[in-house]
């Protein structure tokens, strides 16, 4: 259910709120062809002999070899690392303030892993291509192919040392992005029969029918999907977040603020002072969980801890970047779904 849709706002706004991700903060590096040989930093690549992958932006990356060398964004390597593929070398956000695993980082120890960058707009070049990498794996959350967490300042030189490859994440159902990152691991050597995997994937598509059930049964439950910022409260639409459309899709009473209420930041959410966060009635809050982002319990307004939800105790996270595997996104529907099932009325 892809549109070409464009999105255009602030980096701030970008990357404070949930599912808040546009053109204005996202930047395109258009992956050479030409690859750098080096020791293997990826386990997992028991293939051998030629590889090829064709990305969502419909560019073919080949190489006379299986890629070992690899560098990507955290939460691309955490998924990869749930099928086996043992990423050395991330960007993107990785280690909190006080050196401890940032939820985008999955299963991974990130005391082993190379950081070209930690933050956004944050990228060691020098550092990169001293690493050698063979190819560059990231996300894309535009219709344009924009390359996640990849600067604008450096991209030209970060493209000339290895192809990338992007795994589109903008305006699908979860799902999809899912299956495309499975195959992607597959083509690097992992074992997608493996019982581990097989069963991640029944466990994820049991939890997608549990949501449907407990949506189903409960039409009257609203849920809305929200961000902090210390000066602003962000209500995220579905329109092109792959949760928030799967979970719709999947009959989730989802609050959706009105077309013109999100002009402003590409159609993706609406910003409220904190004097309005009860603009929208919500049964259930589902919180954006990354690190950029101002978490429930240390939210002081007391706007906030009088909204019904919150004083019922009906708030919940959310990944506005699930790292795509199986494993990880299969306790995000849970979670929905037990949400949903025991909420009480209060909006």
């Amino acid at each position: 259910m892809s549109n070409a849709r464009t999105a255009r706002y602030s980096r701030r706004g970008l990357l404070a709120a949930g599912g808040a991700l546009g053109l204005g903060a996202l930047v395109t590096a258009c992956g050479s062809e030409d690859s750098k040989d080096g020791a293997s930093n990826a386990k997992g690549a028991a293939k051998s002999g030629p590889w090829s992958f064709k990305d969502d932006r419909g560019k073919t990356v080949s190489l006379d070899h299986v890629p070992t060398k690899i560098v990507a964004f955290t939460g691309v390597a955490a998924a990869l690392y749930d099928y086996g593929i043992e990423v050395k070398g991330v960007f993107g956000p990785t280690k909190t303030k006080d050196g401890k695993a940032d939820v985008q980082a999955g299963d991974m120890d990130v005391s082993k892993l190379t950081v070209f960058g930690n933050r956004f707009d944050q990228f060691n070049v020098e550092q990169y291509a001293a690493f050698q990498p063979e190819v560059l794996i990231t996300t894309t959350f535009d219709a344009a192919g924009s390359l996640w967490y990849v600067p604008l300042t450096s991209k030209d030189k970060i493209a000339k040392l290895a192809p990338s490859v992007a795994v589109s994440v903008f305006d699908r159902q979860l799902p999809k992005p899912l299956q495309r990152m499975a195959e992607l691991a597959g083509s690097l050597g992992a074992d997608l029969k493996a019982a581990k995997v097989v069963e991640a994937k029944k466990r994820f598509e049991a939890a997608s029918e549990r949501l449907r059930k407990a949506a189903k049964s409960r039409p009257e439950i609203k849920v809305l999907a929200g961000s902090a910022s210390d000066a602003i409260f962000y209500v995220s639409g579905s329109d092109f977040s792959i949760d928030l459309e799967y979970f719709k899709a999947l009959g989730v009473n989802l609050v959706e603020p009105p077309a013109k209420a999100k002009e402003a930041n590409g159609g993706w959410f609406e910003n409220l002072s904190w004097e309005n966060v009860d603009k929208y009635p919500a049964d259930i809050i589902m919180m954006d969980d990354r690190a950029s982002t101002i978490q429930p319990a240390d939210i002081t307004e007391a706007t906030w801890k009088k909204l019904p939800a919150v004083e019922a105790g009906q708030v919940i996270s959310r990944s506005p970047e699930p790292i795509l595997s199986y494993d990880k996104c299969t306790p995000l529907v849970e979670n929905l779904a037990k949400a949903i099932e025991s909420a009480k009325k209060v909006a």
